[in-house]
């Protein structure tokens, strides 16, 4: 990464802000500290699909149950969509430096 191009971190500051990291070291603490922390979201998301799977196939889930369920799912796709402008843009900037 360029030393003037920034990433997007998986995590927000205060009031909800995107957060970046300046480095020009791939290989940092904090780079793949975000690197750890994506994978970890990404799997919980993918854990999260099966168990809202199994909410809306429940005949007996109730009002609270789908508000529940649709909470957490709003929560792990803004985190999906984070990752995925995160990784999108760091694929551009190397491709651009091929």
């Amino acid at each position: 990464m360029p030393q003037n191009e920034l990433r997007l971190l998986p995590w927000s500051g205060p009031d909800g802000k995107p957060c970046y990291l300046s480095t020009d070291d791939n290989d940092g603490y904090m780079s793949r500290l975000a690197d750890n922390i994506e994978a970890v979201q990404l799997g919980m998301a993918t854990d999260l699909l099966e168990r809202a799977a199994g909410v809306l196939g429940d005949q007996d889930a109730g009002r609270d149950d789908l508000r529940l369920m649709l909470t957490e799912v709003t929560r792990a796709l803004r985190d999906v969509v984070r990752v995925a402008a995160s990784r999108g843009h760091l694929l551009a900037v190397s491709e651009l430096q091929s």
